[in-house]
């Protein structure tokens, strides 16, 4: 099966809901089955931008942006660890060339699938430290302290 026939099967599955996570649609619209929003904070899902997309108004703004940003590339979260203020939303972006998820492990937070260029961003409402991993690449982790 050639590479494009690949992507496409693994695009079908991801959409049925029963692909990478098994999250299907629900993920994709920010729903997280089973856990209420309210627990400790708010999460959306942002498409992949389109061509043409406009950028932040001004180098301010996209300094703010990056300080709460987690990038996923080379199988890693980058940073690892995230310091952040209660109120603070972050948002982690997908640079790898794989599809990746940004999981809490105590289900407060779950991305759905990012595929390349995908983004997620949750608002943490709640103190605490917030663990998370990629539900594909178990072995990627990360840390959002939240005081």
């Amino acid at each position: 099966m050639s590479l494009l026939g690949l992507l496409a099967a693994a695009c079908d599955q991801a959409t049925s809901g029963s692909g990478y996570g098994g999250e299907g649609a629900n993920a994709r619209a920010g729903a997280t089955p089973g856990v209420a929003p309210s627990v400790g904070g708010s999460a959306a899902v942002k498409p992949t931008p389109r061509a043409g997309a406009t950028a932040p108004a001004s180098a301010e703004a996209n300094q703010k942006a990056d300080k709460n940003q987690v990038v996923i590339e080379n199988f890693s979260f980058k940073p690892a660890t995230l310091n952040v203020k209660v109120g603070a939303s972050v948002t982690w972006v997908n640079r790898d060339d794989v599809p990746h998820t940004a999981n809490d492990t105590e289900n407060r937070f779950k991305s759905g699938t990012l595929d390349t260029d995908g983004e997620f961003s949750f608002t943490f409402k709640s103190p605490g430290t917030y663990n998370y991993f990629c539900a594909l690449h178990p072995k990627m982790t990360g840390q959002i302290v939240v005081k």
